[in-house]
């Protein structure tokens, strides 16, 4: 998640599609028409220097000194039209697969916590009555119990 949208990396990307990140982005740059600020976006440096650190140290070679770029949903479809081996529609198509399962299990939890949360004010209010009835039991129960005198006349002696 960056910038609040789940995304892809281009080295990520690069390494299922199996070639190079620089080739990659070679290919998006030349067709940078295709990718508008919903389908790719480049890190700034400071999210770039957050995965940096969110990934441990650094090696020789490991990390780009370029700002990646980060691919959403349309953009990894678009990506198919820019990359046309094979491989890359195979990857293309198990993506977007990944994509819409996420996207089923996301909504499932929804519904799950929307019933867990009806379920949960249902047992409040139910809870609150409940009380009340054993508040009034308890009261009831606690109450001296007083001496009644019989009905009718009484004989005085």
């Amino acid at each position: 998640m960056i910038r609040g949208q789940k995304v892809m990396l281009d080295r990520d990307l690069a390494k299922l599609y199996g070639v190079e990140t620089k080739l990659l982005k070679r290919a998006v740059r030349r067709n940078i028409d295709r990718f508008p600020p919903d389908f790719l976006f480049k890190l700034t440096v400071e999210e770039s220097e957050i995965l940096r650190s969110h990934f441990g140290t650094l090696r020789h070679g490991e990390h780009a000194k370029y700002p990646s770029f980060a691919f959403t949903e349309q953009g990894l479809a678009m990506l198919s039209s820019v990359l046309r081996s094979r491989r890359a529609i195979e990857v293309n198509i198990l993506i977007m697969r990944a994509f819409v399962r996420m996207r089923e299990l996301l909504y499932s939890d929804k519904n799950l916590a929307l019933r867990v949360e009806a379920i949960e004010q249902q047992l409040e209010k139910q809870g609150k009555s409940l009380g009340q009835i054993i508040q009034l039991v308890t009261r009831l129960m606690e109450s001296p119990e007083r001496e009644t005198k019989g009905m009718g006349f009484q004989v005085v002696k």
